[in-house]
């Protein structure tokens, strides 16, 4: 009888170890995804990941939806300038919400692209 009530010990001791060592990997990635520097956005380090991973499917090259073709920087300024761009990864504003019937992006990849627009929106 002993000698069950100890291996039953044993057990649950290994069973809370476990889940234990979950719940910090699981604190670990969750504090990991909620660092969001949004200070002095880079386009070439941030933004154009984020486009290419994300609007570049259906906005890039000559069929480019509604003819945005956001690969070239000069159409993305125009977009920038018009409010556009901001106004679609928020979804506010009259214009269509992005990405297209699909869930709105992180809110960190929202929130680069609307401080890389605030700081200027540069080429850098």
């Amino acid at each position: 009888m002993k000698g069950k009530l100890v291996l039953a010990m044993i057990v649950a001791g290994g069973i809370m170890l476990y889940l234990s060592g979950c719940a910090k990997e699981s604190a670990d990635r969750l504090s990991e995804g909620s660092i969001c520097d949004t200070t002095n956005v880079s386009y070439s380090k941030q933004i154009l990941p984020i486009l290419q991973d994300n609007c570049y499917t259906c906005h890039q090259g000559s069929a480019a939806s509604s003819g945005i073709d956001l690969s070239v920087f000069a159409t993305l300024q125009a977009h920038v300038a018009n409010g556009d761009l901001k106004s679609a990864v928020t979804h506010t504003g009259n214009v269509t919400p992005m990405p297209f019937e699909l869930p709105m992006l992180p809110s960190c990849e929202v929130n680069t692209i609307v401080a890389w627009v605030d700081q200027g929106a540069l080429n850098n």
